[in-house]
């Protein structure tokens, strides 16, 4: 069962339960959660929920229009709208689990309310598994094989770099919900005809990522009493601009960068790394992390290092983590788009009693993100009358959606970050949660604060 946010209880996935754990039903074990986050993911199952694609097939891109479909509907509306979700190991791993249980809530909730007269919201998955390659294949089944009528999710830059084309000779909206570079809206920006079909829902780009942080470190610097930081930043593609936003701005704070480090991807003994740190006489790691962000994290705790550690570390976003990591996560702070306490907006907590209803866990960014996806999309088709991709695209540019993580408008085609969702206090602004005895409390913004920043019990 799932609800409205409004207390009426409805059925999900067809009355079918959805279970959360292995593909089997059975819930996953903590070695497999942590062999999974140490990649930045956790187990995270959809049996009987989802139908992932085994294989995609189909070659060149062609010239949809997207606006294919079924029969009936309402005008030019077809009976069935057909939401393509690209997400990775949607079974294994939480934030293409997050993806996928996001557009498919939404997706009920349009069903059960009768959003579109006569039309029906359809959901089709297909897993990148965080390969390139993989994602242009699943791309090109899901619009070309599926005819689907827009696209979303994608969680790893690279996998959405490797598709940007094929989205532009599709020219079907897509709707990214999970990876940061601000690459892709530099194309918008740079041929708008071409690439004007991609959005960014959220989160906000890498670069408005690296902003938030330095944001963050300057409105809390008294509280958390970090007169010096050590940056630690993985070598993978959504943080070069997050680097570049901190070697810009950071020292504006008037906080003291002892250190600063970009280690090398797939690290997993930080030892060596930690021992720069302390002998730097840092307060703090400043950290980007998400697929080292595990044995980092368990290291620091483990090893009771003298500084503390937060920034954005994705693996602490997911609302199960302090168990998975046995409490090693304690006092760790990260960046998040939500947690299922925080009241970002007025829909932000129902939804996560929804999600957690309908699928017995509580969800990670991506899917609080897809879900406003798969709403503002919903909402520009009835207001267009139309799937056309180019009506949808003008009614994107236009709107301003009240969602779970923000109030949804996007960047105009001559801004620089064109189509992404525009960061700002007013419409989209991550929090800063921090772990404290196995609580996701939130210390920034204050308005939204939940708790005073604790400093770990060792230092």
């Amino acid at each position: 069962m799932v609800t409205d946010g409004n207390g009426s209880r409805k059925s999900a996935n067809n009355g079918k339960e959805c279970a959360v754990g292995s593909t089997d039903g059975r819930a996953v074990g903590r070695r497999t959660f942590l062999r999974s986050a140490g990649g930045g993911a956790v187990a995270v199952g959809l049996a009987g929920c989802v139908s992932v694609s085994d294989d995609g097939n189909g070659g060149g891109d062609g010239g949809g229009n997207g606006s294919n479909g079924g029969g009936g509907g309402n005008g030019d509306i077809p009976g069935t709208i057909k939401i393509g979700v690209l997400a990775p190991e949607p079974a294994n791993n939480p934030i293409g689990g997050s993806i996928v249980n996001g557009a498919k809530l939404a997706a009920q909730q349009l069903n059960d309310e009768g959003f579109i007269d006569g039309t029906t919201f359809e959901v089709v998955v297909e897993d990148t598994k965080e390969d390139p390659g993989t994602g242009r294949t699943k791309y090109r089944e899901l619009t070309q094989g599926q005819n689907v009528h827009v696209t979303t999710g994608v969680f790893t830059s690279e996998v959405l770099l490797a598709i940007l084309d094929n989205i532009a000779n599709q020219r079907t909206v897509h709707m990214t919900t999970g990876a940061a570079t601000p690459k892709a809206s530099k194309r918008v920006h740079d041929d708008y005809e071409r690439y004007k079909y991609h959005f960014r829902t959220g989160p906000i780009n890498a670069y408005e990522l690296g902003v938030n942080m330095v944001d963050f470190l300057e409105g809390k610097k008294d509280d958390l009493g970090w007169e010096s930081v050590a940056v630690l930043v993985e070598d993978y593609e959504w943080t070069g601009p997050v680097q570049q936003a901190l070697d810009e701005r950071l020292a504006d704070t008037g906080v003291e960068i002892a250190m600063k480090q970009r280690y090398a991807s797939g690290t997993e003994n930080f030892s060596p790394i930690y021992d720069e740190v302390e002998s730097s006489g840092a307060d703090a790691a400043f950290i980007a992390m998400a697929h080292t962000g595990t044995p980092a994290v368990v290291q620091w705790a483990k090893q009771q290092r003298p500084f503390e550690f937060g920034g954005i570390h994705v693996p602490m976003q997911l609302p199960s983590y302090y168990e998975a990591v046995s409490g090693a996560c304690n006092y760790g702070v990260t960046q998040n788009s939500a947690t299922p306490q925080s009241e970002v907006t007025e829909k932000t907590v129902p939804f996560a009693n929804a999600y957690n209803e309908a699928f017995d866990s509580y969800p990670v960014y991506t899917g609080y993100i897809t879900f406003d996806a798969v709403k503002q999309y919903a909402q520009v088709v009835e207001d267009a009358g139309t799937v056309e991709a180019d009506a949808v695209v003008s009614g994107l540019e236009e709107s301003s959606y009240l969602g779970t993580a923000g109030t949804i408008s996007y960047y105009p085609k001559d801004e620089e970050f064109a189509h992404d969702v525009i960061y700002d206090r007013e419409k989209v602004y991550p929090i800063f949660q921090q772990w404290q005895d196995g609580k996701q409390e939130v210390i920034f913004p204050d308005n939204l604060a939940t708790a005073d920043y604790a400093k770990p019990s060792w230092l």
